[in-house]
């Protein structure tokens, strides 16, 4: 019962503070949504400028495909030489297209010209955005790529060796159906990262403190009672956020959603034990907030949300190992995107209880030598 009326209390402060209610419930699902627009690796109506040197007419079909796809944005078409790299540097468009005539185009042979001729291309990219330059090349090249197969097949000529790609999971290749729930655990991370590292340095602060330690409760007691109130708002906030990347975006949900409660429910552990340390060591709550933020970064850039985890160098590869957040991603997206049971990714729910564990048992250490001073 004393824990009950701790947690109670921790409850009512909390919605006490009326300005921070909206920062709770309403402002993840505004971020969830304005996040979900924005951070997306799709690329579409990429600025192009294309150059047309070329008297074939397959060059005017594939400046009509390049035109008629979403993809690209033809901002011009020129029928005269000019220099591309020029172009280039006033950062209107990002890729030149130039369609030239090759020498060899009229066969020698029999001195008139072939129907399979088709005309030199030559594509020029700012490479400053490395990724939308190396992905909007990949989509150029299918667009040609696809038009000279359709163009041959007409005259009857097939390749021997096609190869053809089988999409699983998500065939259509939207990037909010991977980033959508992956956004979620970051919300989740940053709102109980931040609450949660400033409870205890608050007390000290306000001197109500001693008045946890002079009562009748346990250290553990006053430990469960800190962070189980974030606890129940954390799965609350987890739940709101993928009701709307679930309605607003249409994200399908394949799996179970009671290992992903069961997954959740150990990363919050980790979470806001590591925070309750926080809190514990910071003298102030600038200190709290400073250090909350510092780790919240690293957990970001180490999760696999924006970059796979596979391009983090070997000897930093031990920093996504302890990060709980990356267990998180990955778990989700598995229940999300492939509809996995617990038997696909229950070496990553182990690891992640293990992290808990460790977390928690340190925190509770530091928390009791807190105690005692």
């Amino acid at each position: 019962m004393r824990l009950f009326y701790l947690v109670k209390k921790e409850l009512i402060e909390i919605i006490r503070q009326k300005e921070l209610l909206p920062l709770l419930f309403i402002a993840p699902i505004i971020q969830i949504i304005v996040l979900g627009y924005v951070v997306k690796t799709d690329i579409e109506h990429i600025p192009v400028d294309i150059i047309n040197l070329s008297k074939s007419k397959h060059a005017v079909r594939m400046i009509n495909r390049i035109r008629h796809t979403p993809l690209f944005n033809v901002k011009h078409i020129s029928h005269q030489n000019k220099d591309a790299v020029e172009t280039l540097k006033k950062g209107e468009v990002k890729a030149v297209i130039l369609f030239r005539d090759s020498f060899d185009s009229v066969d020698r042979k029999m001195k008139r010209e072939t129907p399979l001729k088709y005309p030199e291309i030559q594509i020029l990219m700012d490479g400053i955005d490395s990724n939308t330059s190396s992905i909007a090349a990949g989509y150029f090249n299918g667009i040609i790529k696809k038009y000279i197969l359709t163009d041959i097949g007409k005259w009857g000529f097939h390749l021997p060796v096609e190869n053809k790609t089988l999409i699983r999971f998500n065939p259509r290749l939207q990037s909010i159906n991977y980033m959508g729930p992956g956004i979620v655990a970051l919300l989740l991370t940053i709102l109980t990262l931040f609450l949660t590292s400033v409870s205890i340095v608050r007390e000290k602060e306000q001197q109500t403190m001693d008045t946890l330690l002079i009562s009748r409760l346990t250290p553990i007691e006053i430990y469960i009672g800190k962070a189980l109130p974030l606890a129940i708002i954390g799965t609350i906030q987890m739940f709101i956020g993928l009701g709307v990347v679930v309605l607003w975006f249409n994200i399908p949900v394949r799996g179970n959603l009671l290992y992903l409660l069961l997954a959740a429910v150990v990363f919050l552990a980790a979470v806001l034990s590591y925070a309750l340390m926080i809190s514990t060591i910071a003298a102030t709550q600038q200190q709290a907030l400073f250090f909350s933020w510092f780790s919240m970064v690293t957990f970001i850039l180490l999760s696999g949300l924006f970059t796979p985890t596979e391009n983090v160098p070997a000897a930093f590869r031990f920093l996504v190992k302890i990060n709980p957040l990356a267990y998180l991603i990955k778990i989700i997206r598995e229940i999300f995107l492939k509809g996995n049971g617990i038997e696909y990714f229950y070496k990553d729910l182990l690891a992640l209880i293990t992290i808990a564990v460790v977390i928690v048992s340190l925190s509770l250490l530091n928390f009791k030598r807190f105690i005692s001073k």
